[in-house]
């Protein structure tokens, strides 16, 4: 299990079977593994494939989630390795809720969580999510802060 912010960490499945105690919310983000969540840990299981590019729907269920639950609870997003879904998820979280620019939230998991690995066109669908994120609130189209929508990456 890896710490991205003091409320917010990544884990694999192995962490999920058996979290820390202080753990009191789970969002499970394996599609290929079931996990029955201690006792007392509110939970909630958005089945992703992994390698693969997320639907932004299942994303915007994710970051759902996890701003709900944010503001009160210590969390842990997992996958199998802890490495792919979770990352993306908490990146997702970080631009979608917090404002964080992707390139800086990238870079924070890579640093709080070695071997990081985004899923394929993360930005692309954080974008999406933004959008559907900003229609619901009636704000019309949003972008990734910092983020210039014309602009080709190299």
């Amino acid at each position: 299990m890896h710490f991205i912010t003091e409320s917010l960490s990544v884990g694999n499945v192995d962490d999920a079977h058996e979290p820390p105690p202080f753990i009191d919310g789970m969002l499970i983000v394996a599609g290929e593994s079931e996990v029955k969540p201690a006792p007392g840990v509110v939970h909630a299981r958005v089945p992703l494939k992994e390698f693969g590019e997320a639907d932004p729907l299942d994303v915007q269920k994710a970051v759902e989630w996890l701003e709900q639950q944010a503001p009160s609870r210590r969390l842990m997003v997992c996958c199998r390795a802890g490495m792919g879904r979770s990352v993306s998820m908490v990146i997702a979280y970080l631009c979608c809720v917090k404002g964080m620019r992707y390139d800086e939230a990238v870079q924070l998991l890579k640093a709080r969580r070695p071997g990081a690995t985004p899923l394929p066109e993360l930005e692309r669908t954080i974008q999406k999510v933004l959008e559907l994120r900003q229609a619901r609130a009636g704000q019309g189209q949003g972008q990734i802060p910092g983020h210039d929508a014309g602009q080709k990456r190299a």
